[in-house]
């Protein structure tokens, strides 16, 4: 029967033992069902023989073998001899001798016209030569499949070196990256963190005031700033309002980009306003306070359109309630 070079394979892989389970249960199911088949199996054994003498005999140590009877108890207990009842010779039929693998002889095993009479037995090296001139197996196909198997090896040491490597290299990188060279050592990790320092705080119970003067020396408005609520009163003193006009009070200080209006003073002697609960302390406390003339309702762009003329600034008047000196 003409096999395909699938079923040449397989029978070569299975000789050579590099099936697995599933596979070497198909090739045991085919050799069982199929003489011709099984001589090929066969016959790459014969063939594929010689590949054992590469791999060396390594003698196991003397207590190998004390270590496996003290593992299952035969250490110390000898076990008894194992004694047979007598059966009379005349019922006893010895079986008939089983032939040994490498004196089985093909030409009568596999060959419907063995070519050697009866009781001949053909050369080890005529029955492989027989065997593989049957099946179509050249020595071709053995050095090919001898090269696949140490092409096999090669790659699976390759992996098993590049595996450790990368293990190792991985190790280094964690513990130790100053031990590797430049080119992989890896980038040091850099966190910048910003760290704003709080300004300080607005004394809470503190009493602050600002007199609002011009050239002249006189004071035109008082300013009062409670510390706690950060809340502003603004009295007239001296200024005299204008018909058709408003005073306009802003906030001046070199951490805003422009004056800040803090609202239009009212007509009456006390003007309140909450609008300074939005500003830092260090803005309030380093302030300049200007009132400015506009028209009546105040500024129509949120800008001066005109120069200041009242200015002062903050100076504590109340310490606070702890006790501490005033600024």
């Amino acid at each position: 029967m003409a096999y395909s070079e699938d079923h040449i394979a397989l029978a070569a892989e299975y000789a050579l033992g590099t099936l697995d389970a599933d596979e070497r249960t198909q090739v045991e199911t085919m050799m069982a069902v199929d003489t011709e088949f099984a001589a090929l199996v066969q016959a790459w054994e014969f063939r594929l023989g010689p590949l054992n003498q590469m791999v060396g005999l390594v003698e196991p140590r003397p207590e190998v073998w004390e270590n496996i009877k003290a593992a299952i108890g035969h250490a110390t207990t000898p076990q008894a001899p194992l004694v047979l009842p007598e059966t009379p010779a005349a019922t006893v039929t010895p079986p008939p001798p089983t032939p040994i693998a490498d004196d089985v002889e093909f030409g009568s095993a596999f060959d419907p016209e063995p070519s050697q009479p009866p009781g001949v037995q053909q050369p080890a090296e005529a029955r492989r030569a027989s065997v593989r001139a049957r099946f179509g197996i050249d020595d071709s196909q053995v050095i090919s499949l001898t090269s696949r198997v140490k092409r096999w090896r090669g790659i699976a040491s390759a992996a098993t070196a590049i595996a450790a490597a990368l293990l190792v290299t991985l190790g280094l990188q964690i513990y130790r990256p100053d031990a590797l060279p430049n080119a992989i050592r890896p980038k040091p990790r850099i966190q910048t963190v910003e760290v704003k320092t709080p300004a300080p705080a607005f004394t809470p119970s503190a009493q602050y005031v600002a007199l609002l003067q011009g050239q002249n020396g006189g004071p035109a408005f008082i300013m009062t700033i409670d510390g706690a609520t950060k809340n502003f009163t603004v009295r007239k003193v001296g200024a005299a309002s204008e018909p058709g006009k408003s005073f306009e009070l802003w906030l001046i200080s070199d951490k805003l980009p422009q004056p800040r209006s803090l609202g239009v003073i009212g007509a009456d002697d006390f003007t309140a306003r909450p609008v300074l609960s939005g500003y830092d302390p260090d803005v309030i406390n380093g302030a300049t306070y200007a009132v400015t003339v506009e028209q009546a309702g105040g500024s129509p762009n949120g800008q001066p359109t005109s120069a200041p003329i009242f200015t002062g600034k903050l100076i504590e008047t109340v310490p606070p309630a702890s006790g501490t000196p005033p600024r």
